[in-house]
């Protein structure tokens, strides 16, 4: 079986990961569930990790990307802001388009990489 070769795509502000493709599926999870715990769960991760790259997030942009409620009597709740979505949207167009400009190129470096990743 032939490994599935892509690029990704990572946005830096200063050391740290604004967004990323995993920061992005986490928006994206966080969207559908209505929630970060949910969200991480979707993942397959803690809710201390999805909750703190929320932080690391909304730290690395003018305005938060996720709006966050304490659970009590009526439950938590997570959801995107107007800011979340523009990011992810714009993220998301970004990765398609650098994709496609760099297609040729990954199709190259393919022929240059072992058949399989190796053994870890």
């Amino acid at each position: 079986m032939k490994e599935r070769l892509e690029p990704r795509l990572r946005i830096l502000l200063g050391p740290a990961i604004a967004v990323g493709p995993g920061k992005a599926a986490l928006l994206e999870a966080i969207d559908q569930t209505g929630s970060i715990a949910a969200a991480g769960r979707r993942m397959g991760m803690s809710y201390r990790r999805a909750w703190f790259l929320v932080k690391t997030m909304n730290a690395c942009f003018r305005k938060p990307l996720v709006d966050a409620a304490k659970g009590g009597l009526r439950g938590g709740g997570a959801a995107l802001t107007p800011t979340g979505r523009e990011v992810l949207k714009r993220y998301r167009a970004m990765e398609s388009r650098a994709t496609k400009v760099i297609a040729a190129d990954m199709k190259a470096f393919s022929r240059l990489l072992a058949q399989r990743p190796p053994e870890e």
